[in-house]
């Protein structure tokens, strides 16, 4: 069991030297070409790598690795793992609060669906645009746009109406 005091630390961790993530991720096995990725990323010197053992050990998924430039990560990758941890450490965040937030919501309306529809994952990938704005992120080549473009290019249909462009971060500002 994690105390407040581990939890708050561990939080403070993240908001310093971690990433909350959601990604759209190209899926060749997957009927609609895509799917949304949800991770958690701590970085630390190589030389401290023992110290995201603990950090696996405290808050057990994942896994941890070293990269080719000296800086070791460990990652919590996939829906319900990431889900629980920044659930665990929404409390104690403070820059990250936000994007933990947003996190949490498309988690849980992406686990929602046994089975995501056109529609659906058109309206996530919007909200997965949002995120990235908020992680300041420059390189992301999957987009909603992205999305739609293949779901058009497979003549999968899905509803523009629904799928229209009145999501934007001012609904995720008034939900947060």
């Amino acid at each position: 069991m994690l105390t407040k005091n581990v939890l708050s630390y561990i939080a403070g961790f993240l908001d310093g030297d971690g990433c909350i993530m959601l990604q759209l991720i190209r899926r060749h096995d997957y009927v609609l070409g895509y799917q949304i990725r949800a991770s958690v990323v701590f970085y630390q010197d190589t030389r401290y790598r023992n110290f995201l053992e603990w950090l696996k050990e405290e808050l057990s998924y994942g896994y941890v690795r070293n990269r080719n430039d000296g800086i070791s990560e460990y990652t919590i990758v996939g829906l319900k793992p990431a889900r629980k941890v920044i659930q665990k450490l929404l409390p104690y965040l403070k820059l990250k609060s936000p994007q933990a937030k947003l996190a949490i919501k498309v988690i849980n309306e992406a686990l929602k669906e046994k089975k995501l529809t056109p529609v659906k994952l058109i309206f996530l990938a919007r909200k997965v645009d949002y995120f990235a704005k908020l992680n300041y992120s420059k390189k992301r080549t999957n987009t909603s746009q992205v999305v739609e473009k293949f779901l058009k290019s497979k003549n999968i249909s899905f509803d523009p109406v629904s799928t229209d462009s009145r999501f934007d971060r001012d609904e995720i500002a008034q939900k947060m």
